[in-house]
């Protein structure tokens, strides 16, 4: 049986939730919507039988830890998740938070609040912060991952109104394209 293929988004609020089903429908993918929460309600086992249901791939999740230090909701089921042998985890979009408890984590690449891909990380507002390292409160189960496309990204349809939902969120869309072409899946 073939393995499904994923991408996971770590943010799930309400903003969020639009931002990245209306990114999702841009792309052709299929958005787990159940998943969206702030923090995930959903566990690891709800989101998988979710994934195997979907009618078609690739599949985009939500994944948020509301800030829980530690792992949290959103990082238990992203690791169970990637954990899955009947799941294909194409990439990740690192949304990026403003907190001060960072751990590098290392990004394949961003996009910055004006659509550039840049090779280092980007805060909360989508700004080019000049360091390989992404601070985010659903990514630090990321640093032990090899060989997978993490793209960065400031907050789902804001990053100050770039992103917004009537401009058919546009960052969140190309972050979502650059883990498919990076894949080998878009061209």
């Amino acid at each position: 049986m073939e393995k499904r293929k994923v991408i996971l988004v770590t943010d799930g609020d309400d903003v969020a939730r639009s931002a990245v089903e209306l990114a999702t429908s841009n792309i052709g993918g299929r958005c787990i919507s159940a998943s969206a929460g702030n923090p995930t309600v959903l566990s690891g086992v709800e989101i998988i039988q979710l994934i195997k249901e979907a009618p078609f791939d690739p599949v985009v999740v939500m994944v948020d830890d509301k800030g829980t230090k530690g792992k949290g909701s959103g990082e238990l089921a992203m690791e169970a998740i990637m954990k899955d042998e009947s799941i294909d985890v194409l990439g990740v979009v690192a949304v990026s938070s403003n907190g001060r408890d960072c751990k590098e984590i290392p990004l394949t690449c961003s996009i910055t609040k004006d659509g550039k891909i840049i090779e280092s990380g980007v805060d909360k507002d989508g700004n080019d912060i000049r360091s390989k390292k992404v601070c985010g409160d659903t990514l630090s189960i990321l640093k032990d991952m090899k060989d997978i496309v993490i793209v960065g990204i400031g907050d789902p349809g804001k990053m100050d109104s770039n992103d917004e939902i009537t401009k058919g969120s546009p960052i969140t869309t190309m972050a979502l394209k650059e883990i498919l072409k990076r894949r080998g899946m878009l061209h």
